[in-house]
């Protein structure tokens, strides 16, 4: 679990005036930039190879209603008692197989190979505790201002230390220019271990403020214990002799010692998950391995889950997504004669009739799962309007507008809405607005040039003044990302 990666545009120290002869200068340009690109690689073995945003497009970012619910539910206690109710604090789903997550601004990033190797909600709540421990303890900008100090040692000495080497040279004298060089090397690994120890601290930090947050929400910190337990093992396994103060993160047997007596003496430790949410969460972990991963590594998860209903949802899914429509859509009428107020389920048959080109039918469940739907997403409001623009009926077009447009208005961020709303405006004839949303999935995107030509040409079809104008006017003046 990490904190995000600090960013750095550029590194170009002033020089003093002595240093201004030719030659010199020259070496001291060349050992300004190997000077920076030691720090950054350093910075980047820190804080490892995370993304500063969600709108970063090198994340592999994972949208589903269900599960989005599920996590933010875990988060939402956690969360309060951390003092960052609040906050706008985002939970982003990243597809990895790693166990890992991090944060970035007001963003919780987990990686959905946590979410599946976790066999309890328990173990992604202390999770998702420590990051909260990140967030509320100022760490990212920390790490940012000592990231910062740091830099500025590491170049300063290894100015001084290029002096005495160039000196060295001039005078003849091989082991000043030997011992010149030492220092500028050795002012980088000062540096860097300087941020390793610090991050190292902030670590334990967010471990002791996840215990407070579980213990006052009345949870076990037992989950914790087994993470860091895996990751010990993962060591084990790996056969590798890690130095203790070349990582960022503390050794996992030292993290389970300074945390197993504090866990143990709360009247929490052994406290359970109730049983609807484990089974939701069996849910969730066969939801994405079906779509994450192999066949067979989906069908080893459903054997674990011992045939329940986790196990039929992920065996349904399978089966929807091996292209076997008819077959999908009978065991997902099993699931939901088990669980009919299931929204999640009308959703899945859903998709099964869309791929069956039956979008009239799927419109009618995806009706349904929004209106069952406790946290009214966006994505499921989006997924019934698409349906119903599939059918092409004429009668369904404004429907399909209104509930495209309901659905992006709950999330922004939801892309694949924006097209069919463009398609829909498109095939109303208002083409101004059909532009405009053009133009925001571009925004959402990241491809703020798009976004931007498009925003013009939206704007030369719409009343100056608008709402609709404004917003693109919006998009015009735009000179950087939506704030994470």
């Amino acid at each position: 679990m990490t904190a995000g990666r600090a960013s750095f545009h550029r590194c170009s120290p002033r020089l003093p005036a002595h240093f201004m002869g030719k030659t010199t200068l020259r070496h001291l340009r060349d050992f300004s930039r190997a000077a920076c690109s030691v720090l950054i690689a350093a910075v980047v073995a820190v804080t490892g190879s995370q993304p500063a945003s969600a709108q970063n497009r090198n994340v592999p970012i994972v949208r589903d209603a269900e599960i989005e619910a599920l996590v933010s539910e875990y988060a939402r206690p956690i969360l309060k008692a951390a003092g960052l109710a609040n906050s706008g604090i985002q939970i982003v789903l990243v597809n990895d197989p790693s166990f890992n997550a991090f944060v970035a601004g007001r963003r919780i990033f987990v990686n959905t190979g946590a979410l599946v190797a976790s066999e309890t909600p328990n173990e992604i709540i202390g999770v998702l505790a420590h990051e909260a421990g990140h967030i509320a303890g100022g760490h990212q900008q920390r790490l940012r201002d000592q990231i910062a100090r740091a830099q500025t040692i590491a170049v300063v000495a290894g100015l001084l230390g290029m002096g005495a080497a160039l000196g060295g040279a001039v005078s003849g004298n091989r082991g000043a220019g030997q011992a010149g060089m030492g220092v500028a090397m050795g002012s980088s690994e000062a540096a860097r271990r300087s941020i390793l120890g610090y991050q190292r601290t902030e670590e334990v930090t967010a471990d002791r403020a996840a215990m407070r947050y579980l213990e006052s929400t009345g949870q076990s910190a037992k989950g914790m214990l087994t993470t860091f337990s895996r990751f010990q093992s993962a060591l084990a396994l790996s056969g590798t002799r890690v130095d203790p103060y070349q990582i960022s993160h503390p050794m996992p047997r030292d993290r389970i010692a300074n945390l197993t007596t504090l866990a143990e003496k709360s009247p929490h430790y052994n406290k359970t998950d109730p049983d609807n949410l484990q089974q939701r969460h069996d849910m969730m972990r066969a939801k994405i391995a079906a779509f994450t991963g192999s066949q067979a590594a989906a069908a080893r998860l459903n054997r674990r889950l011992s045939g329940g209903p986790a196990a039929a949802y992920g065996d349904a899914i399978n089966t929807f997504l091996r292209g076997n429509p008819a077959s999908a859509l009978q065991k997902t009428e099993a699931l939901l004669q088990s669980m009919p107020k299931n929204p999640y389920f009308h959703e899945l048959k859903g998709e099964v009739l869309m791929r069956a080109n039956r979008p009239a039918e799927a419109a009618k469940s995806f009706a349904a799962a929004t209106k069952l739907d406790p946290n009214r997403s966006g994505i499921l409001q989006i997924l019934y309007g698409q349906a119903l623009l599939a059918t092409g009926k004429p009668e369904n077009l404004k429907p399909a507008t209104t509930a495209l447009r309901q659905g992006l208005e709950r999330d922004r961020e939801f892309i694949n809405g924006y097209q069919s709303l463009a398609r829909a405006y498109g095939q109303a004839g208002q083409i101004g607005d059909a532009e405009l949303a053009t133009a925001e999935g571009h925004y959402y995107s990241g491809n703020y040039q798009d976004a931007m030509i498009f925003a013009a040409r939206a704007q030369q079809r719409l009343q100056r003044g608008s709402p609709s104008w404004i917003r693109a006017q919006d998009i015009i003046s735009s000179r950087q990302k939506p704030k994470s």
